[in-house]
């Protein structure tokens, strides 16, 4: 690494562990345990992801640029507050915001009857992170049966049985928020690669859980699942011509309008939505790719500059999409190619479980040009940036998953990465 590399990760790491303690919140409102935000505009909001990638990057620098322990009770406030959250139905929110009402607004929408998406599937994932991290596995044992419940609503209200694949009830906060595979398409209409490629994780991370809970029956059962979920994308998702993993519409059958048709009806149970995003990455993370997929996904698509290869990393939405936009905005956010420190990191992390370390240095090294070159002209780091010019797009202060910077120039020096924690 170059001595440029290393002075903007030196200037990173001061920065990063300077301002971390404003993500570190007192409880408030609805949040009756301490828990952690993403800054900026997102300040006193508990969000699913969000709080896992925020831990999973500060619990990185706890006992180093951060005090040890310092972050591991915020870490466990996010999980306390969740399940304080929990519907009798096992929904959890994905999002817990500042107090204005009696209840939090996705809680009083759901029991309005309104169906929508529930918490991504990163709760085990960090409850399996934080245990792994403080060596204890006990604090958490007494939401096994929330667990299930939570698995039992995504079995009930997001699954198709058809295709095997989990599916959004709507496009409200989907992670990728304006992902054309899902934005605007009709309800349980998508089986988003995004969704099911991160529950593989977050099936096996159960399955840990149950382990160490002394749960054997449901520890196979968890990696019994993880298994048949991993088959359906294989089957449903990887697209053999284009050698990519895509999200899938489900709404797949025959429509016999008429006495017409009476011959070869519908057999296929999904069809390729085509549209070449960041999350057809998210398999090397979870692991659900082969060898041979690895290599394509790398080599085809990480390296085209058509596409996915820009001089600050890997943008959301291919660079050829038609729907492929840089603009501004917020609710939804913008993910339809602005480079986001998130995508950068999964992508690194997956080149890496797959041992392309080449491939990886690379992506770290234009994830340090990026944030650094901010963080000297600004003061500060940004939400999401142009892939082209790395000029920031919006929502200065963001910290969030950009602290995922310190992970990627800790790995490369050998540091364990902490994704051993979330499965056996």
């Amino acid at each position: 690494m170059s001595d440029h590399y290393e002075r903007r990760v030196a200037l990173l790491r001061e920065f990063i562990s300077d301002q971390a303690g404003q993500c570190l919140k007192a409880p408030a409102h609805y949040l009756k345990h301490p828990f952690i935000d993403p800054g900026s505009v997102y300040s006193a909001n508990l969000w699913d992801w969000d709080s896992f990638w925020s831990a999973y990057a500060l619990l990185n620098m706890e006992g180093n640029l951060l005090p040890a322990g310092q972050v591991t009770p915020y870490a466990k406030g996010n999980i306390h507050n969740f399940f304080d959250h929990q519907m009798e139905d096992g929904y959890i929110p994905m999002m817990i915001e500042k107090g204005k009402t009696e209840e939090p607004y996705l809680i009083g929408k759901r029991k309005e009857g309104l169906k929508l998406n529930m918490h991504k599937p990163f709760l085990c994932q960090q409850i399996a992170l934080i245990s792994g991290h403080c060596g204890d596995y006990e604090w958490a044992a007494r939401y096994a049966e929330g667990l299930e419940r939570y698995f039992g609503c995504y079995d009930r209200d997001y699954f198709n049985e058809n295709c095997g694949l989990y599916v959004w009830a709507d496009d409200i906060m989907i992670g990728m928020d304006n992902d054309p595979a899902t934005f605007g398409r009709p309800k349980y209409s998508t089986a988003n690669i995004y969704l099911n490629a991160f529950m593989i994780s977050e099936l096996k991370a159960m399955a840990l859980l149950a382990g160490k809970w002394g749960l054997p029956d449901r520890r196979r059962h968890y990696l019994d699942k993880a298994q048949r979920l991993a088959d359906a994308i294989q089957e449903e998702c990887w697209d053999k011509r284009d050698k990519f993993f895509y999200s899938v519409d489900v709404d797949i059958r025959t429509r016999q309008f008429d006495w017409f048709h009476t011959g070869l009806g519908v057999f296929w149970k999904t069809l390729p939505i085509k549209i070449r995003a960041w999350t057809g990455f998210i398999p090397l993370w979870s692991e659900v790719a082969t060898d041979a997929q690895a290599a394509w996904l790398s080599g085809l698509h990480m390296e085209d500059k058509n596409t996915f290869n820009s001089p600050y990393g890997i943008p959301s939405l291919a660079m050829d999409e038609k729907m492929y936009d840089i603009s501004a905005t917020n609710n939804p956010s913008n993910w339809l190619g602005p480079i986001w420190g998130i995508v950068n990191y999964v992508g690194f992390r997956g080149l890496m479980n797959y041992g392309y370390r080449r491939e990886a240095e690379e992506l770290a090294r234009r994830t340090v040009r990026l944030l650094g070159r901010d963080l000297e002209q600004s003061g500060t780091l940004h939400e999401y940036y142009d892939p082209v010019t790395g000029t920031p797009v919006m929502n200065g202060g963001f910290l969030n998953w950009n602290m995922l910077v310190v992970n990627m120039a800790d790995e490369l020096a050998g540091k364990a990465p902490l994704s051993r924690f979330l499965k056996e």
